[in-house]
């Protein structure tokens, strides 16, 4: 019987310099996709795929990010006095049971496989998944909850892939597919950012993983890869040489990269056009700003 998947590592330890100066007293993960924040939309993912409890590997200057899935008492009694029952049931969504959330600290930045390796005395032996807020992902089934249902048939380790022009392969790590079955694949290879015109296929992994106990092993063994960095990419190389069972989860959705200013952009542009007490006004105001410069040119 395979184990279910209740657990998830949040990496939220960088430093969010491409957007500085915002993140010099604001951790990126909290910085808002119209009226949530990044990391809102991570946490909602996860829940909705079952996960119970979650970790978050921080770093310094993250008490803000703690402090957002505290309980806020003296705003909730302001909402309730003044009848506002939409706004408490906004915040909700925020608040987290004693317990549900525990906080690890990575204390030099020595990369994702490092970043998860730092969390391995709260996991058990069971499969668990890993969770990039960068990553926004628009889906009306949430990208974690269909790679759960999908992993529940194949077991082993699953990252999320998304097919990617041939010319943009080199920003990605890449699977080199051994059997394509339609939304999973098997994989015999990953490659990190290959050279252009290098790569094994167009296939490229995106911040979403479920992940075997055996990959924290692999975490411990490795030494450290590109940039002086410990690579996951790397642990999940190794489990493909030892346990060949390693697969590829064609999501279905569209992945925001929010680690970057113009992806932050085009998924407020989305999400905006997307919530229905917005998408009037924000349409009118975009179609107007489009014809203005249009005749402008």
């Amino acid at each position: 019987m395979k184990k279910r998947v209740t657990k998830a590592i949040f990496p939220v330890a960088g430093l969010g310099t491409r957007f500085l100066p915002a993140t010099k007293s604001v951790p990126k993960e909290i910085m808002t996709l119209v009226d949530r924040p990044l990391i809102q939309y991570a946490i909602d993912e996860a829940r909705a795929a079952g996960i119970r409890d979650f970790i978050f590997v921080t770093s310094r200057g993250k008490s803000a990010l703690e402090d957002y899935f505290d309980h806020a008492p003296e705003l909730e009694n302001a909402l309730r006095k003044k009848g506002k029952t939409e706004l408490l049931e906004a915040l909700k969504a925020t608040n987290m049971d004693s317990g549900a959330i525990a906080y690890i600290r990575q204390h030099k930045a020595l990369g994702l496989g490092h970043a998860v390796w730092c969390a391995r005395r709260l996991l058990s032996d069971e499969p668990f998944a890993v969770i990039l807020p960068d990553d926004v992902i628009a889906a009306e089934v949430p990208c974690l909850q269909q790679m759960v249902e999908a992993h529940a048939e194949t077991g082993g380790n699953m990252v999320a892939a998304m097919e990617v022009p041939a010319e943009k392969t080199s920003a990605y790590g890449v699977l080199d597919i051994k059997e394509d079955m339609g939304s999973v694949v098997s994989v015999k290879g990953m490659v990190e950012k290959p050279a252009l015109g290098t790569a094994p296929s167009n296939l490229a992994v995106i911040g979403r993983y479920i992940l075997t106990p055996e990959i924290m092993d692999n975490l411990h063994k490795i030494k450290s890869g590109a940039g002086g960095e410990v690579q996951l990419t790397d642990a999940i190389a190794l489990e493909i040489e030892q346990s060949d069972n390693v697969y590829g989860y064609r999501f279905r959705g569209q992945r925001f990269d929010c680690g970057s200013k113009a992806g932050f952009l085009q998924a407020t542009v989305a999400f905006g056009m997307a919530r229905p007490d917005l998408k009037d006004e924000f349409t009118e105001f975009l179609v107007d700003l489009m014809s203005s410069r249009a005749a402008a040119q």
